[in-house]
């Protein structure tokens, strides 16, 4: 895509998962070409969206394959923040106004996890993806992950993971300590998100660390073993323009991660760009962006494996994961794509049961840390609520 193309790439399309209605069209019969087609003419989205949707939709296809009929995701959820990222619309607490809660937080979580290893147990149900997210979850000391992460180990059954992945996020949360506790726990995937490469964007959008701290969090990553590093770039941040988003991309692709993960900015009424008091790129801009990541991270060798929209977004664009061959974060497609069940701890964290209708009931935990304090005794009665469907 390149300037000149219309601002509506996805057509017709408002939803945030085109996905699921381009994957039933291959599952049909229909060829790459029909089914990019289709979606051309009865959604008027634009060649270059189609096309990638279709090679996402193969990766659902094969992610499905992989998935026995008792299998569940899990989600862990720390919703905490060294500070709040001006882009930022997810319920997290800075550790500078809220770091009194962190063990409190952990122990009603660490309840929560018995009740669900309890409730997985009885249900006969198998674990083979586990993602701890937030927030940031590498917020937490070494420490405090050890606790979090034994609870896990000791509760529920994680024999049969295939996948199991931490967010660092934030490379200002990660050390070496940190690093190789969680890779001894045995997590085998990291997420280390610079969303930028250039320090003074980061400097503009509240993230308080640097180039420089992200390609030692990188280095530090691989020295602990993990077999599989994501890393994020945000298209669309203030301050930034085409030649510099370029710049990140090949600083990232220099470092080689498994995952690169490229996202469009959304302006959600949550987070302080949303005042406005800042001027962002244009639309012209932001294809420029993605299209270049788009050539480069091909030539790279990197593949779509998932895609997703949200309101708001620049450009009306989308968000891509992107990989090497044969290292697709599952996670990811089970998520989005919502295949079966995601059984969610934690602040803010929702459980999703995929009903055998195909419709999907969910059950919502308490967004703020302190009102899952004051409420896991129902966090814990309603995930017996949402066991019973399972």
């Amino acid at each position: 895509m390149g300037i000149g193309l219309p601002h509506r790439p996805w057509g017709m399309l408002t939803g945030v998962r085109p996905g699921k209605l381009m994957t039933p069209l291959l599952a049909q019969g229909m060829d790459d070409t029909q089914a990019m087609r289709y979606f051309e003419r009865h959604y008027d989205v634009a060649p270059s969206r189609a096309a990638l949707v279709v090679r996402t939709a193969h990766a659902t296809l094969r992610a499905m394959d992989a998935l026995g009929e008792k299998d569940v995701c899990l989600y862990v959820g720390i919703p905490f923040c060294p500070t709040r990222c001006a882009y930022c619309s997810f319920v997290s607490s800075s550790i500078e106004r809220f770091s009194g809660l962190l063990e409190p937080y952990l122990d009603a979580l660490v309840r929560e996890i018995a009740h669900t290893g309890d409730l997985l147990r009885a249900s006969g149900r198998t674990v083979r993806t586990l993602y701890i997210g937030g927030g940031t979850p590498t917020t937490l000391s070494a420490a405090q992950l050890r606790r979090l992460m034994e609870a896990l180990r000791t509760h529920i059954d994680l024999t049969e993971l295939v996948e199991y992945t931490v967010e660092g996020g934030r490379p200002d949360t990660l050390d070496a300590e940190k690093l190789e506790t969680i890779a001894s726990m045995g997590c085998g995937r990291m997420s280390i998100n610079p969303q930028t490469m250039n320090d003074a964007v980061l400097a503009r959008v509240g993230r308080r660390h640097t180039a420089a701290q992200t390609a030692a969090a990188y280095e530090a990553a691989r020295a602990a073993g993990y077999d599989a590093v994501n890393m994020d770039l945000i298209a669309g941040l203030p301050g930034d323009d085409p030649a510099s988003f370029a710049d990140s991309l090949r600083q990232v692709l220099a470092l080689a991660p498994e995952n690169v993960t490229v996202h469009t900015l959304a302006l959600k009424k949550g987070a302080d760009l949303y005042a406005g008091r800042m001027e962002l790129p244009s639309a012209d801009d932001v294809a420029q962006m993605l299209a270049g990541a788009e050539a480069s991270l091909r030539a790279a060798g990197y593949t779509p494996y998932y895609l997703y929209r949200q309101k708001y977004m620049s450009g009306s664009f989308e968000n891509i994961g992107w990989c090497r061959p044969g290292t697709a974060g599952l996670y990811n497609i089970y998520m989005m794509e919502e295949m079966h069940s995601i059984v969610s701890l934690g602040g803010g964290a929702m459980t999703k049961i995929n009903l055998p209708d195909g419709r999907l009931e969910r059950f919502h935990n308490p967004k703020f840390p302190q009102q899952y304090l004051e409420r896991i005794d129902d966090v814990l009665a309603q995930k017996d609520a949402a066991f019973r469907l399972l």
